[in-house]
């Protein structure tokens, strides 16, 4: 047996002692000791040996704060799996029930198994599971949080995808769940794996940096006890720097250097009072903290008398301290405080789960999106992220009902959040009175009217208009409803007249003549016909020109030449199938070079998923890979070129400056011409000032041909430099 096993569980019966009973602690044991040999090896992957799910416990013990039902499901899940027990026996030996947990549990556990990222095909079945129990949630992000502390020893590949996906999906969930500990804890460790330099500079330069922030931290709190102590209630005041991954987001935003980073740390004052003192006690303290240090106005969050739909109170404040440092001051109590470390649930201990958390209605409008199966999975990606890092508004109804919406919602987000058949008929509203259209920001405190009309009906660019999820989600199935009606008219239409025509309807080359016609689809080339914008007589001709040709090629297919296939300009995509391995070593997938960057064989590259579906390649030193990376780290798929250059050409872009000598052009295409494996397919040259500056497209085998021919031009009288576009 691991010897970490014996001494992480006496920690945990020490510290949680209570949570089951001897009966309970002696039947566990036995389970423990008799798990079977696949769930105590040591996996690739950390997170499934018995060690490993014990640290998790601890996580979700200490970090999150969930019960015995979580336990067992963490510990105890991969038996009912494989069938060594049920369920049922798990409720009936310790008296709680774990089955919603532990289905969602092997649910996603199933997703994971194929991948160690998630694929974005399988996310919804994964928020699927998630929103079934949300104990599930907690819980994966407790197992996540442990990978990501666990993740030195994973091959780099590997390490990057999880580090991607904690930053773009795990983080935030956090975040939304309230556990602001481990979600800034989530994004340093990825900002640490997926830029490993950053990292260590900021890390480095904050140590550097320590003992001067903890005296200016002492010299500011010193001062500032003692008034606090007038109230008459326990306290304490913590000071903390700020993660790393804030600090690198504000010198991005600012676009400054570290040094000129002075937001860096802030005081957090906590007190123990009972809740019936709770408001009085920290609004009096804030009115101390802005009598001693002059306030921002614009940057206080009154989080008390409304609070986060997460159940998040504090009071938050920005102040100049000495030395006219901005010092961000953070009020609550001890009870705010647990509910701000350990999230939802906290905030059940002291609320009860059914009560008002803003939970259940997130979840439901998470499942409102499920219910769209029309929507696609990266779209289904974006709508969700709408959901997790929203910022508030709170506006009434007329008869003074209080809503919550995300930070730039409308009128026409407002009315589908009340109801969806209003929302499909507004046509503006009344807001404060005033009439306003449907693409009309809310405020906060804004008391709303909506007015609507039986012929209104959506159109798709109520889809700029709106910001929410919910409004998103039922405009695009109200539109589908219109065009799938309209699409049904428009072939009823079409094959009625191709009958009376004689012309018999071919499916393929109707989709020629639909692209032919400039239409995406072939359904909505249906919807003007419905709508009579397209003429019947343009959609046969078209079609009878694309029947025919078509005709004629099949008929020569089979005397073609070898010479019409050599003839033709090399491609990438007839190169050798395996040339180029996707994703856990597939072959044989489709996929497209990116015109942004040019990848050719040999360069270090990385696949992205297309909102079409397709895959395009890029090279990891593509100018848009950090952003694509950063805003879509779900559709990043790793690649890589196999065996050799299997003799394809690939077009490269470089760029020349040098001086204007006579000649020096003519000396450069020569220099190429006497290349094997290489063609010139266009050059461009402007000259300016006695320097020319030239953009030559090569088709070139592979990075190593590249890397030759720029070292050979680079050694032509007159070239001062050689780079690739």
């Amino acid at each position: 047996m691991n010897p970490t096993i014996p001494y992480t569980y006496r920690q945990l019966l020490q510290r949680h002692g209570g949570l089951f009973s001897y009966d309970e602690r002696r039947a566990l044991r036995t389970l423990l000791a008799s798990l079977h040999p696949e769930v105590a090896s040591d996996p690739a992957l950390p997170g499934n040996s018995l060690a490993d799910r014990l640290q998790i416990v601890q996580i979700i013990l200490d970090e999150i704060g969930l019960g015995k039902a979580a336990v067992l499901s963490v510990l105890l899940h991969g038996e009912v799996e494989r069938g060594h027990i049920t369920t049922t026996e798990i409720d009936d030996r310790f008296h709680t029930s774990v089955d919603g947990i532990i289905n969602g549990l092997s649910q996603v556990e199933g997703l994971y198994r194929r991948n160690a990222a998630i694929e974005t095909e399988n996310f919804r079945k994964l928020l699927l599971s998630f929103a079934e129990d949300v104990r599930v949630i907690l819980i994966i992000v407790a197992e996540r949080l442990f990978v990501m502390r666990h993740l030195e020893g994973v091959d780099d590949d590997t390490r990057q995808g999880i580090a991607r996906e904690c930053a773009y999906l795990y983080a935030p969930l956090a975040h939304r769940m309230g556990l602001y500990a481990i979600k800034s804890e989530l994004e340093d460790l990825s900002l640490k794996y997926t830029n490993r330099t950053i990292y260590k500079e900021i890390a480095r330069k904050l140590n550097e940096t320590k003992r001067s922030r903890d005296q200016y931290i002492a010299a500011f709190i010193g001062p500032l006890r003692e008034k606090l102590r007038v109230i008459g209630a326990d306290f304490e005041i913590k000071g903390r720097t700020k993660s790393i991954h804030s600090i690198y987001n504000k010198m991005k935003k600012q676009n400054t250097p570290f040094e000129n980073i002075y937001d860096l740390f802030a005081i957090r004052i906590i007190f123990d009072v009972p809740p019936a003192r709770e408001k009085a006690v920290c609004w009096q303290a804030y009115s101390i903290v802005t009598d001693m240090y002059q306030p921002n106005p614009n940057r206080l969050r009154d989080w008390i008398s409304i609070p986060k739909s997460n159940g998040y109170e504090s009071l938050h404040t920005t102040v100049i301290g000495p030395q006219g440092k901005w010092v961000e001051v953070q009020i609550r109590t001890t009870r705010m405080d647990e509910v701000a470390e350990k999230g939802l649930a906290a905030h059940w201990k002291y609320k009860g789960i059914k009560g008002e958390t803003g939970m259940d209605e997130w979840l439901r409008s998470i499942r409102e999106i499920l219910e769209n199966p029309e929507l696609n999975a990266i779209d289904f990606m974006d709508e969700f992220k709408l959901n997790l890092y929203d910022k508030e508004v709170f506006v009434f109804t007329p008869g003074g009902d209080l809503h919550k919406l995300p930070k730039g919602a409308t009128v026409l987000d407002f009315a589908f959040h009340i109801h969806s058949e209003l929302g499909c008929r507004c046509v503006g509203a009344k807001v404060n009175g005033r009439n306003v259209p449907i693409k009309q920001p809310l405020a906060n405190g804004d008391q709303v009217e909506i007015l609507t009309s039986p012929a209104q009906k959506p159109n798709r660019s109520w889809l700029d208009i709106v910001s929410t999820s919910k409004a998103k989600t039922k405009i695009r199935q109200a539109l589908k409803e219109v065009e799938y009606k309209d699409a049904e008219i428009g072939r009823e239409t079409l094959m009625r007249r191709f009958k009376n025509w004689k012309v018999e309807l071919d499916d393929g080359n109707l989709s020629r003549t639909a692209k032919k016609l400039a239409y995406k689809t072939v359904s909505d080339l249906y919807q003007d016909v419905a709508h009579g914008k397209l003429d019947l007589h343009t959609v046969r001709d078209a079609y009878q020109a694309i029947a025919d040709k078509h005709e004629a090629a099949t008929s020569d297919s089979e005397t073609k030449s070898a010479e019409l296939y050599t003839a033709r300009e090399p491609d990438v995509t007839d190169a050798k199938e395996d040339v180029l391995i996707i994703g856990a070593d597939l072959k044989h997938v489709d996929y497209k070079l990116a015109k942004c960057c040019n990848p050719i064989y040999g360069d270090d590259v990385f696949g992205f998923v297309s909102i079409n579906g397709g895959i395009k390649i890029h090279r990891k030193d593509c100018p848009n890979a950090p952003q694509m990376i950063a805003r879509f780290g779900y559709r990043i798929i790793k690649a890589r070129w196999s065996g050799k250059a299997a003799g394809s050409l690939y077009p490269i872009t470089l760029r020349i400056v040098g001086h204007d000598d006579i000649g020096i052009v003519a000396n450069i295409t020569s220099l190429i011409s006497k290349e094997k494996n290489m063609l010139l397919r266009s050059i461009s040259i402007d000259s300016n000032a006695g320097l020319f500056q030239g953009n030559i497209t090569l088709m070139v085998t592979d990075t190593k041909d590249l890397e030759a021919i720029c070292k050979k031009i680079k050694q032509v009288k007159g070239v001062k430099s050689v780079t690739r576009a």
